[in-house]
């Protein structure tokens, strides 16, 4: 039988019987070990034996009568800079090769091996997370699903993450979001990625990029996976699937006029427009309306930024030690967040509270706001050996979800192009701590969207 594609799907067939935690772990790991995949530059650890252990114990639970939850055998992957006790946490750098291994666990990975998830390994990253393009010159730069005859840019920073969804190592993968890095390379790669409010999943545990901005999130094949995954690592019951919200009840805005809209691929602003019109059409109420506190988003930023500066003060050490490890591209802009003067930064704090506070009163009366995820489809690797092409692709891509880790929404990429197209993400962002209304938000769209994206 087909593997099912998703978590509700998994944990049915294991409660009928029909699936074991081993299979599935076992068929993830045939597909990561395929030389002609993408696995060898998807994961940087593949912890085989302890998944194909940890499988059968989840069988062996769930014959007893006692399998942790109904998620308990389904396989899943991390981030190559959340802790795993016993194991080096290295960020995707070189220039921690020669941590040691971490002492306890990550909470968010934690709760989801209580729950029984199988954990298949470790996946590829930008070094310290601080790029959306998704290349990584120490292990291997994995390539989008689409067009891989060109090689296409999987999206950072949590690419590997993305590539192995995408290819069925694995249901869902973990991952943190502090610009996009896991909404943008789900958009690049045809999946769902999720950015929750920031402080609703434990940080502690993840290598930090911006401890104001970072959050942890999830990236599947659906909304229902990614909000299955955010409850367990939120400390919520996540027993049932999720329950959609009627279309027809949905209130839903298009900040109109914004640079969220601008320099939009053709390819991406055909999807969209498309995707806003089936969800008019299966009933939603769509408005597009003025947000003019984005624009002031780029001049709050403008003497350095939370990632930047922050991002400075966490590698001092550590480049001092080991500069010439790192990636030159990524120690470049780390150093930059050096200049930032003390009174800026508590400027940005101050500007950043009021802009957050305004946005909301302005968009209280919506359910989510619409928008690409990024202006572009997946550009080809080649395209960004030139620097400056790196910069400008790369602040090209994190431009709109980034605009939404300042305001703290909680924000979810869902796919919406048509089969055979480039990948393009569909935005929905909600409230601050409005996580779980957003799902049931998400959950009818990708209701309505199902025709548009059916293969």
């Amino acid at each position: 039988m087909p593997e099912p594609a998703t978590l509700c799907a998994a944990a049915e067939e294991l409660a009928r019987g029909r699936l074991s935690a081993v299979t599935m772990a076992e068929a993830a790991l045939a597909r990561i070990a395929d030389p002609a995949g993408e696995g060898a530059r998807a994961f940087v650890a593949v912890q085989a034996e302890q998944a194909l252990v940890t499988a059968r114990a989840m069988d062996a639970l769930r014959a007893a009568g006692r399998a942790p939850s109904p998620w308990a055998g389904i396989p899943i992957s991390i981030k190559d800079l959340f802790d795993q006790a016993g194991v080096p946490n290295r960020a995707g750098s070189t220039a921690l090769a020669d941590a040691p291994p971490a002492r306890r666990t990550a909470p968010a990975v934690a709760r989801l091996e209580r729950a029984g998830f199988v954990v298949l390994g470790r996946t590829n990253m930008v070094e310290f997370a601080f790029s959306g393009l998704g290349v990584n010159p120490h292990h291997g730069t994995p390539l989008s699903p689409f067009d891989r005859a060109t090689g296409r840019l999987p999206g950072g920073s949590s690419s590997g993450a993305a590539v192995a969804v995408a290819d069925g190592m694995g249901l869902a993968g973990l991952g943190s979001d502090t610009g996009g890095s896991c909404r943008l390379p789900a958009a690049l790669c045809g999946v769902v990625g999720y950015k929750p409010t920031a402080h609703r999943v434990p940080r502690e545990g993840a290598f930090p990029l911006s401890p104001t901005l970072d959050s942890i999130g999830p990236l599947a094949r659906s909304a229902a996976c990614c909000a299955v995954l955010h409850a367990l690592m939120a400390g919520e019951e996540a027993e049932a699937q999720p329950v959609p919200r009627p279309v027809a009840s949905l209130n839903l805005a298009i900040p109109d006029g914004t640079y969220l809209f601008e320099s939009l691929e053709p390819a991406v602003a055909a999807a969209f427009d498309r995707a806003v019109a089936r969800l008019e059409a299966a009933g939603a109420r769509i408005t597009r309306i003025a947000l003019p506190e984005l624009a002031e988003i780029p001049q709050a930023n403008a003497t350095g930024g939370f990632v930047a500066t922050e991002a400075y003060a966490v590698h001092r050490s550590l480049m001092r030690q080991a500069g010439g490890r790192y990636d030159p591209r990524i120690l470049a802009r780390i150093q930059r967040g050096g200049g930032m003067s003390a009174a800026d930064y508590l400027a940005l704090r101050e500007d950043r509270a009021r802009i957050m506070a305004a946005t909301a009163a302005r968009t209280a009366a919506y359910d989510a706001l619409l928008c690409p995820t990024t202006a572009l489809t997946p550009p080809p690797v080649s395209a960004v050996a030139d620097e400056m092409e790196y910069h400008r692709i790369n602040m090209l891509l994190l431009r709109n979800t980034s605009a939404f880790n300042f305001l703290d929404r909680c924000s979810i990429s869902l796919p919406c192009h048509a089969p055979g197209e480039a990948p393009v993400g569909l935005m929905l962002t909600g409230a601050r701590d409005g996580d779980r209304a957003l799902f049931e938000t998400a959950m009818a769209a990708e209701e309505a969207l199902r025709a548009v994206t059916a293969a």
